[in-house]
């Protein structure tokens, strides 16, 4: 069952979102080289406790860490490490959520450690971007697919690859709700959009193939050929004004 929010609901998830927005804007601000991916996550869960909130991720289903740290073949899910230590040339990706009044909010992003080179640069561009051609999707009267469609296009004709394992999400209460929201697939499929509908779109695109598998810590995932792997989301909440990105930082 999707659950459609209220305008006070709307409210209160953008205040989460904007907890999540601080805390990316905050690692970005300290990642370079030689830290280590347990340093940022303590630092995470730090900011969002002191905002009011509480890391989500934390003890779900056994998480053991507030924020995900996903590094260059690891597509999501990683587990933050005081032995993991980001090097000039990495790519990130940090997922955070939080849980603020009830009410979740949860965003992504992927960085460049120092200098990249330049096919890591375009394919960060590229996931960043199919992020936003799937947000412009979402308005009444489209169908969820055609959120997922647009995100295929754009990933595609740069000559990426979007995983297919995972999936973005509803999310209100819980992380995690009703639909599922693919980054792959044709367009005018699956539920009418409407107002009040909140999902976390969430692109997961490979540099060298679709496939993807999981480690022994059964959380981390990597690209099963090793290429790189790079992860953009926002939760968007749809409006009659337009999408609303609830985890913007503005």
């Amino acid at each position: 069952m999707i659950i459609r929010k209220s305008k006070s609901e709307l409210e209160i998830m953008r205040e989460a979102n904007r907890i999540v927005s601080r805390v990316l804007d905050r690692l970005e601000e300290i990642i370079k080289p030689g830290l280590s991916t347990a340093s940022l996550n303590a630092e995470a869960e730090e900011l969002i406790e002191k905002s009011g909130a509480v890391p989500v991720f934390k003890g779900y289903q056994g998480f053991p860490a507030a924020i995900c740290a996903s590094l260059n073949d690891e597509v999501v899910h990683g587990i933050p490490d005081s032995k993991r230590i980001i090097t000039e040339g990495d790519i990130l990706s940090v997922d955070v959520g939080v849980r603020y009044k009830g009410f979740c909010g949860d965003s992504a992003r992927t960085y460049p450690v120092g200098n990249i080179d330049g096919r890591l640069k375009r394919l960060l561009d590229v996931t960043r971007e199919s992020l936003y051609k799937g947000i412009e999707k979402a308005v009444p009267g489209n169908r969820l697919s055609d959120i997922s469609a647009a995100v295929q296009s754009c990933v595609e004709k740069d000559g990426f690859f979007v995983v297919r394992d995972f999936v973005g999400h509803g999310i209100g209460r819980s992380l995690h709700e009703d639909p599922q929201v693919p980054n792959f697939g044709k367009p005018g499929r699956g539920p009418l959009l409407k107002e009040g509908m909140v999902l976390a779109i969430e692109p997961m695109v490979n540099t060298d193939g679709v496939g993807v598998r999981v480690l022994e810590d059964k959380w981390t995932v990597v690209t099963e050929d090793g290429g790189h792997s790079a992860h953009f989301e926002h939760t968007i909440a749809i409006t009659g004004q337009g999408p609303w990105i609830l985890s913007d930082s503005n």
